[in-house]
């Protein structure tokens, strides 16, 4: 009796631990305007401004094509930012995507998403951002050649298990690695930023001359250019994930939109202008690593200051990405979607550890089957196809009920164009150069269906898996949090 006794009281200060835990876990509860523009423009500036140009280039074939892609991914950025906006001021609950497909398509979609989203879409961000770390990371070590794959993907993995544990033992540690390197990337574009400048003002204007020659026109090289430039823009529906926690939504939400995703756009093409100024097109298609060889034009022997920046940026982006990743998880166990296991914290700790390590795996089976482009390509397509959906729910909600509170409006014609978009970005790489690998996921995404049924529908939970997931309860001190009443 004094075992059991002892067993109730651990458990009762357990539980005490994690209540207070859960204020620990959850965002401060008054995320003002600074603080959304500061979470959207510190999630979208990442890896992609570093790793995509070249690729933007390569399916264009000329440097003006490519600055008008970048510009249009803003715009497009904006647009979609600007609808998730009117979303939410009228659905005012955090979880992004998931839960408006939830609340507008009901059960089946949602789990649909949540299933795709925390197996494949989350992970496979994280592994492309580890990898061009890895990129940069390993550059310096192997001057005037490019890196062996071996040990970029090492290097990737090494990453993704140093985030893990940094995450899982200590979440202010996590936070506070996320607000240096959000410093360290600002400063490693404006250093760009202002090189270009100067090198423009010097006249070297040579890869703006005859800028659209050689320009590629087919509409499955324009979307798969459109997913490397959007990719770099990845993080547009972030404080769509953090709506319970910001100070009045109906304000921030929209403002917020309004500020970081043009102050981003802006720092994109003047970045872009500064890597053509410093190279010819040529010179930038066969760089690995483009910043690295424009820190070599231009700063010459200071170019390690660039590979630091930028090693530094993508892993506080991917710091970042995955200690996010970690929400999703949560919200759609909550609402019986997802293993129990997925909703439960660290009882001293107080992370959500097995959300974490999850995702970790999935992330590292990722970085060993693919590489950086395939990976941004195949996440890009996943995510439009959902993204559209999210859309297609706002329109509806337009159409059929006018009559629901919202203090945001966004002109209708707005969604109409993210819609339009999403439909092209999602079936123009398929009829122009159909691959096995995009059936493979479309597979995927539907295979959801054989779980969905007996695990969700029908609530049928083998014993052996409730015994599995105490076991791992055990293994990994974790219990469950108590649901947000907020």
């Amino acid at each position: 009796s004094t075992m059991r006794n002892r067993k109730t009281t651990d458990l009762s200060h357990s539980s005490a631990d994690l209540n207070e835990g859960k204020e620990k876990l959850r965002l401060k509860q008054e995320v003002g305007l600074i603080s959304g523009v500061s979470l959207i423009a510190g999630t979208m500036i990442g890896s992609g401004i570093f790793m995509s140009p070249e690729w933007v280039l390569h399916h264009m074939g000329s440097p003006a094509s490519s600055l008008l892609i970048w510009a249009a991914c803003g715009v497009l950025a904006m647009f979609g930012a600007l609808s998730y906006a009117e979303l939410g001021t009228i659905i005012k609950e955090s979880g992004g995507e998931y839960i408006y497909i939830l609340r507008i398509f009901g059960s089946f979609p949602a789990f649909l998403f949540a299933y795709t989203s925390v197996i494949l879409v989350r992970p496979a961000g994280l592994a492309a951002v580890c990898l061009s770390f890895a990129e940069y990371a390993v550059a310096p070590f192997y001057p005037g050649c490019s890196s062996p794959q071996v040990v970029i993907k090492c290097t990737a993995a090494a990453c993704i298990l140093l985030l893990t544990i940094i995450n899982c033992l200590n979440v202010r540690l996590a936070t506070s690695i996320m607000n240096i390197f959000t410093a360290a990337k600002l400063l490693a574009l404006l250093v760009i930023v202002v090189g270009g400048l100067v090198l423009l003002a010097k006249g070297q204007t040579q890869s703006f001359q005859n800028a659209f020659q050689n320009t590629t026109a087919g509409i499955g090289a324009v979307g798969v250019a459109f997913y490397q430039g959007l990719w770099s823009y990845d993080g547009w529906n972030n404080l769509n994930y953090v709506t319970e926690e910001l100070k009045k939504p109906e304000v921030t939400l929209p403002r917020a939109v309004m500020i970081a995703i043009p102050l981003v756009t802006c720092l994109y093409l003047l970045v872009n202008v500064s890597y053509l100024a410093a190279m010819t097109p040529s010179e930038l298609l066969s760089s690995g690593a483009v910043a690295v060889t424009w820190g070599d034009k231009v700063l010459g022997s200071w170019t390690w200051l660039i590979s630091l920046s930028v090693a530094l940026s993508t892993f506080g982006s991917s710091n970042g990405t995955f200690f996010s990743g970690g929400r999703m998880c949560y919200i759609a166990a909550r609402e019986g979607h997802m293993p129990d296991i997925l909703s439960m914290a660290h009882v001293q700790r107080l992370t959500p550890s097995p959300a974490l390590m999850f995702t970790s795996a999935m992330s590292l089976i990722m970085i060993i089957s693919g590489n950086f482009t395939s990976i941004v390509n195949f996440f890009s397509f996943v995510a439009w196809f959902f993204y559209g959906m999210t859309i297609s729910g706002l329109l509806y909600l337009k159409i059929k009920k006018p009559e629901l509170p919202r203090s945001y409006k966004v002109p209708i014609i707005i969604p109409i164009i993210v819609l339009l978009a999403s439909v092209y970005l999602v079936l123009a790489p398929i009829i122009d150069q159909p691959q096995m690998e995009i059936l493979y996921i479309i597979l995927f995404v539907f295979s959801g269906v054989i779980l969905y049924f007996p695990l969700v529908h029908f609530k049928c939970h083998p014993r052996f898996l409730q015994r599995v997931t105490l076991h791992l309860q055990l293994f990994l001190e974790v219990a469950p949090t108590t649901r947000d009443e907020s």
